[in-house]
């Protein structure tokens, strides 16, 4: 079956396109005219406020793009520059420049899609995309399941077993070897076992592991030497986070939820910052989430929520929290924000 153009698929998103072209125009009179016509043409319905803001900020991004980059990103200026050029020649919007414009706001996300693979990604010895959940036997008998959009060295020696978590969650299963540790760094700090079954997950400012069963010691990447910087044990059912300022308490989490939920392809949030969640749930898909992660932050969630569909992941969390509200700019974009009148509902802190 043939598939719609994205300009017939959405008129209003073609007319906005053509809106944001006749914009770009070099002459100042046209471009006043076009900004009184556009103002009017966004009043005449919401649809054409909502699809012009879409518009708007991802065209931003894109002359962002023009400036830099390679790769995926040069289809996209080649759009984008294309589209702006044609209307400066002729003076008026075309279909072509219009579809060119929307060709580049396609292709958008996937540029985006890959800041999530930086340089280190690429280089790592085990990684997965988005949506992969992959399973490995390691050379001592381990095995290591791998995250969504997930990436690890393995370094192992005659003294340690080493394994370097680059980004991502891995759920450990251990092989006994009592003359070599098993160990997993983060940038935060350090995991070390003999025998035993965790998760760990690496944030932005944090790493949290999880201990399913058995015992661990942790370790801060950033230790002084003092005795508080003694490894902290950590036994099953407990779960802790290490940051830059060291280990947080231990805190009891459900084991045997934990691991089901792994295999099931579930998140277990306890009243975890919202911005946390949709960290998770943007590994879990193609394109990306973009949200504001201060103006999120005092909303906590405690929910299991399917990572194998993370729309309706989303729209779980838009259930429980009538105040959140969801746009989807194009399939591979989702925007996540408060609504307007949640803003006020919200005591300053």
């Amino acid at each position: 079956m043939p598939t719609r153009s994205p300009a017939r698929a959405d008129p209003v998103a073609r007319q906005a396109a053509e809106w944001i072209i006749r914009l770009s125009a070099d002459e100042a009179t046209e471009r006043a005219a076009a900004q009184a016509g556009f103002a009017a043409w966004k009043n005449a319905d919401p649809r054409h406020a909502e699809a012009a803001a879409r518009m708007e900020q991802l065209v931003g991004n894109l002359n962002q793009v023009r400036g830099g980059g390679g790769g995926v990103a040069q289809p996209a200026r080649r759009a984008l520059n294309a589209a702006l050029a044609g209307n400066r020649r002729t003076g008026r919007p075309t279909r072509l420049a219009s579809a060119l414009l929307l060709a580049a706001l396609c292709i958008l996300p996937a540029w985006i899609g890959m800041q999530a693979r930086t340089p280190s990604y690429w280089l790592t010895d085990l990684r997965s995309g988005e949506g992969e959940w992959p399973e490995t036997t390691l050379a001592d008998g381990s095995t290591i399941a791998l995250g969504s959009l997930s990436a690890v060295n393995i370094d192992f020696g005659r003294a340690a077993r080493t394994v370097e978590l680059v980004q991502g969650e891995i759920l450990v299963d251990v092989a006994k070897d009592a003359a070599r540790p098993f160990i997993v760094e983060t940038a935060h700090g350090r995991i070390k076992a003999l025998g035993t079954r965790f998760t760990v997950r690496r944030e932005a400012e944090w790493t949290i592991v999880t201990m399913l069963e058995s015992r661990i010691e942790v370790s801060p990447a950033s230790r002084s030497g003092a005795a508080s910087d003694a490894p902290l044990l950590v036994s099953a059912g407990q779960q802790v986070r290490i940051g830059a300022d060291g280990v947080l308490p231990a805190e009891p989490i459900d084991a045997p939820s934990v691991s089901q939920a792994w295999y099931k392809r579930q998140f277990v949030a306890q009243e975890m910052p919202l911005p946390d969640v949709l960290d998770e749930l943007d590994r879990q898909r193609p394109g990306r989430i973009f949200y504001d992660r201060k103006a999120l932050a005092r909303i906590k969630v405690s929910a299991v929520l399917p990572l194998n569909d993370s729309d309706r992941a989303v729209q779980l969390l838009v259930n429980n929290f009538p105040e959140l509200r969801v746009r989807t700019v194009t399939p591979y974009l989702l925007a996540v924000d408060l609504a307007p009148q949640a803003h006020s509902s919200f005591p300053e802190k």
